[in-house]
């Protein structure tokens, strides 16, 4: 069968190379670059936890230590010289990880290096496409430009997507949401690996809005919230944001510092209005634009990899079901929309505009916790999207028992015992293409693992497992947050919950299971045109998009 071909090599379009290597998927990566990443200080990614350890298992290694990215010990939000809330860090709220993109880009672009399955092939922009009942036919330009044959191709080509513009999805939205003068300097601060968020800040060139993040090796990024419509930021207006930002923070005089890196960020609202057209599907910047109020975008189009990717190599090897890879566009359009309306619900309130008072909290504090929210990756702003309302969804059981996660979200991270007796995290197990089975059964960690393996309910379990429709692997936990002893817990490969069970249930199991890769799911449990469609109002600008208006693809030769 002919690779998936992926026209991007950036973070997301790596990652999804990655990821379905896998899952013994061939890919090739079209690069319409030199393969080398221009390294900016000032261009930075803040990941939550389990987006984090996604891109961690694909690179290998980890990214928070003190050469490439940091994890923030604690937040602080300040208003004018009040400090309004603090939080620290810990294994009950882990930080976020935050790392220039370079950084990330280059790590994977390493760990691709060593993966036969992976083929990136530089300075071949793509500039037509066709489809068939068999496949797909692309041609790239270039120095290096050729036809090239796949089986699925995904555009991971960026807010200009050619992907999207072949396949005449439209990309509704809004412009210039929100704009920022950025710096990457070293200095130190009072709040050493702490990031913080100043509103108002009380000195002239403050502006209404700084944010100070740390990164690694005493680099700070701080970014000043620009008028929306005001002049360009000149390089000596910049400085003097600098001096008088860290005057302000640290008693009065200017502290020494280096500068590495500045830019101006400009933030987007966009969602393509199909994500999927027949053997073609888009991610991260060619499908949503977002970023405003702390909300990460790169963090939702690495969601979309991990997404999409077990979907993919599903249908890759077996043969494709229509409800699986549709499934992706419910779940993960239905989940950026949702996160682009809260934005824009509280824009006008927070940044001093009117309507919506009622919906949003007016008080300083209030506000304060919504901006917290959007940059620690909580709340409406910034926690991971639950798919509780896919069509791979199971249908109701009276077995289902409550736990601490719930349906559609992404499990907790907890160790478990592997089939070979180890013990290793949860997280370990997922991006490997089959499902996951934990039975929750406390006291099994002060026993060796051939003396619980054949008693108890662990036959019957096993022998359910073996006979479930798509391949699983049967795990251990002690606990789970939330969960009764004997509880099952059935995971998708990218570690959203299925169900919990009530003990060993094998029917249900396994009609859980064949919902869950695109056999039979609950009626009316999201197929959807509410999900498919939701968000729109959110991110569409005036007289911008109220059609579908999507046709197949008819490049030209």
């Amino acid at each position: 069968m002919d690779p998936v071909i992926v026209v991007g090599a950036g973070p997301v379009g790596l990652a999804l190379a990655l990821a379905l290597a896998r899952q013994s998927v061939p890919t090739v990566v079209l690069d319409e670059g030199p393969g080398k990443d221009e390294q900016r200080l000032a261009r930075t990614v803040v990941l939550r936890e389990d987006t984090a350890a996604f891109v961690e298992r694909l690179a290998g290694h980890s990214f928070g230590d003190t050469e490439s990215g940091a994890r923030w010990a604690g937040w602080r939000s300040v208003r004018r010289k009040q400090l309004m809330r603090e939080l620290e860090f810990d294994d009950e709220a882990p930080a976020p990880l935050h790392l220039p993109q370079h950084v990330l880009t280059g790590a994977l672009r390493d760990a691709i290096a060593d993966e036969p399955l992976v083929k990136v092939a530089v300075e071949n922009k793509l500039d037509s496409l066709e489809q068939d009942a068999g496949g797909l036919t692309a041609h790239t330009r270039g120095p290096k430009g050729t036809w090239w044959r796949g089986s699925y191709l995904v555009g991971c080509d960026g807010s200009r997507s050619t992907v999207r513009k072949l396949l005449d999805v439209r990309f509704p939205g809004r412009t210039a949401v929100e704009r920022h003068a950025v710096a990457a300097l070293r200095t130190e601060l009072p709040w050493p690996g702490q990031a913080l968020l100043h509103r108002m800040p009380p000195w002239r060139h403050g502006g209404a809005e700084v944010t100070g993040r740390p990164l690694a090796d005493g680099v700070w990024r701080i970014d000043w919230l620009l008028p929306p419509h005001g002049d360009l930021v000149t390089p000596d207006a910049l400085v003097v944001r600098i001096r008088e930002s860290l005057a302000g923070w640290c008693g009065g005089s200017t502290p020494p510092y280096e500068l590495l890196d500045t830019g101006v960020h400009t933030v987007h609202h966009r969602l393509a209005r199909r994500w999927r057209v027949g053997r073609a599907f888009l991610a991260g910047d060619a499908a949503h634009l977002l970023g405003a109020l702390g909300s990460q975008g790169l963090d939702e189009g690495l969601r979309d990899a991990d997404n999409l990717a077990w979907k993919l190599a599903l249908s890759w090897h077996h043969g494709a079901r229509e409800s699986l890879l549709d499934s992706y566009q419910v779940e993960r359009r239905a989940g950026v929309a949702a996160r682009l309306r809260a934005a824009d619900q509280s824009l006008p309130v927070l940044r001093g505009g009117k309507g919506l008072r009622s919906y949003v909290p007016g008080s300083a504090r209030g506000h304060d916790a919504l901006l917290t929210d959007g940059h620690v990756g909580r709340g409406p702003l910034g926690m991971p999207s639950s798919y509780a309302r896919s069509p791979l969804a199971p249908a109701p059981s009276e077995s289902e028992t409550a736990v601490g996660t719930e349906v559609g979200a992404p499990v907790t991270d907890v160790r478990v015992t592997a089939p070979d007796g180890s013990f290793v995290q949860l997280r370990e197990r997922l991006g490997l293409g089959h499902l996951l089975v934990v039975l929750v059964a406390p006291g099994t960690v002060v026993w060796e693992r051939r003396h619980w393996v054949t008693a108890g309910i662990m036959p019957r379990l096993a022998a359910a497992v073996t006979a479930l429709p798509h391949p699983a692997e049967l795990l251990v936990a002690e606990s789970y947050p939330g969960a009764p002893a004997h509880s099952v817990l059935l995971i998708r490969p990218d570690g959203h919950l299925v169900t919990a069970l009530s003990g060993v249930r094998p029917a249900e199991l396994y009609a859980a299971a064949e919902a869950a890769v695109g056999g039979a799911a609950a009626p009316g449990s999201g197929r959807g045109d509410d999900d498919t469609e939701q968000g729109e109002d959110a991110v569409r600008a005036d007289g911008v998009g109220s059609a579908a208006g999507v046709r197949a693809a008819r490049p030209s030769k």
